[in-house]
């Protein structure tokens, strides 16, 4: 796997239908934009492989993932951004069980 060959541990991840969340350990010597890059390239091309069906939906372009992502340095609040990441899909189904549904059609 590539996060073994390039020494980036995966700490926390949670994987929900519309997008994921991880929390990673790269060493110095790897650039996050290249490690980004090769593991979104990977997963949606083993996605696209697994699922040919996905082909068919109009994804970003026919890309399986968004071209962006967030990346933030973890220090003092490391605990607590492994709790959200840990504890997402529980907090987001409280809050879609709490909202009123709004829809106009």
């Amino acid at each position: 796997m590539y996060s073994e060959w390039k020494s980036v541990e995966i700490e926390e991840m949670n994987i929900q239908k519309d997008h994921v969340h991880i929390v990673v350990s790269i060493p110095p010597k790897v650039s996050v934009s290249e490690y980004m890059g090769v593991i979104k390239g990977k997963t949606a091309i083993k996605m696209f492989k697994s699922y040919p069906q996905l082909k068919k939906k109009p994804y970003w372009g026919n890309h399986f993932w968004a071209p962006g992502y967030f990346v933030s340095t973890v220090g003092l609040d490391e605990e607590m951004i492994r709790r959200y990441v840990k504890y997402q899909e529980e907090e987001e189904q409280k809050e879609e069980e709490n909202s009123t549904d709004f829809r106009l059609f």
